[in-house]
């Protein structure tokens, strides 16, 4: 099973945003070390919490940090942007790091409502014009607008050899059948989303059309996961990324992540006994045999090639320990296990 990690910057309340920038970094390079396949970086706005508003800029650090894994974001919001620039931005990372690129794509605000009127004045405009933006951008990555186009003579410079690859983003049924139109891999956030993922892959598979010869639908599915030596340990440490959703939902995350004392000490209502309820639902914690068993369920379930794991802790020591301890039960091969200096 193929295994990837997407990171969100999580901001822990003993640290600051550097701080969490630079353990993003130690994230891909323990990722790389690990045999993780990919490792992408989300797109937020004005949440306190998280680090990363540019996956652009942070992906330059990474790539620059890193040999082998493939770096992308998960995702680019198209609606607040123009698809030339995006693909400027990507095609320069792709020229830097080759074949190692991902363009996750998404149609989100990724943030409150003032970031978005601050990002783009047409914002729920662009969100309806989305499949002709999103069309645009792939003109422009492949170089191949038609010849009676407006863009026609124009190039997003510098064209790399290999593209970065795209990939859409989505938890709905209306993402997918866009991703099978445009012949595009498709990521389905399982762990963000109340539908029935299961049926919106099977619509998505059996809906796709390549652009090329040869081209098959790709499926990665994202997935919270908190992983510990006992599931005892799991549960502890996942506290405080329980308490910090709840803390997030109620516009009260800005002083980050909590400790695990912290989050013990945390008076639940019975609402938010209800809350937690459903998060766990949609997560997966515990032992690493426990994490496989449900990780290959998920896999199953879904037709997925690939599993893409999200894991936000207090410790920034115990999120990497967590996807190590992931990668030594499933890759049974054991390469690239041991690390050093992280």
């Amino acid at each position: 099973m193929r295994l990837s990690i997407l990171d969100q910057s999580p901001i822990s309340s003993n640290q600051t945003p550097q701080d969490a920038l630079n353990w993003s970094m130690k994230l891909a390079q323990a990722g790389e070390a690990l045999g993780y396949t990919r490792y992408w970086i989300a797109e937020h706005h004005d949440l306190s919490g998280l680090a990363c508003p540019a996956p652009e800029v942070l992906l330059s650090y990474i790539g620059a940090n890193t040999n082998r894994i493939r770096i992308g974001s998960g995702a680019v919001l198209l609606p607040h942007y123009r698809p030339y620039k995006v693909a400027e931005l990507f095609n320069t990372l792709a020229t830097l790091f080759p074949n190692r690129i991902d363009l996750g794509i998404g149609r989100a605000p990724g943030g409150s409502a003032e970031a978005m009127t601050a990002l783009s004045d047409n914002f729920i405009k662009n969100v309806g014009n989305f499949p002709a933006l999103l069309r645009d951008l792939l003109h422009f990555l492949n170089d191949d607008f038609p010849t009676d186009t407006e863009y026609s003579k124009l190039s997003a410079s510098p064209i790399p050899e290999n593209p970065p690859v795209p990939w859409l983003l989505g938890t709905g049924k209306k993402s997918a059948l866009l991703a099978a139109e445009n012949g595009l891999p498709y990521t389905f956030g399982h762990f963000m989303s109340d539908h029935d993922g299961a049926a919106i892959i099977r619509e998505y598979i059996n809906t796709f059309k390549p652009r090329r010869e040869g081209q098959t639908p790709q499926v990665i599915v994202t997935v919270n996961v908190i992983c510990g030596e006992t599931a005892e340990k799991a549960e502890e440490v996942a506290a405080s990324f329980l308490i910090w959703s709840l803390q997030m939902d109620k516009g009260e995350g800005h002083q980050g992540i909590p400790s695990i004392n912290e989050a013990e000490q945390y008076k639940l209502t019975e609402k938010e006994i209800e809350k937690l309820d459903k998060v766990r639902q949609s997560m997966i914690i515990g032992n690493p045999y426990e994490v496989k068993q449900k990780l290959f369920e998920l896999k199953t379930k879904y037709q997925a090639d690939e599993m893409m794991i999200n894991t936000i802790t207090y410790l920034p020591e115990d999120r990497i320990r967590s996807y190590e301890l992931i990668a030594k039960e499933v890759f049974s091969e054991g390469k690239h296990l041991k690390l050093k200096g992280l």
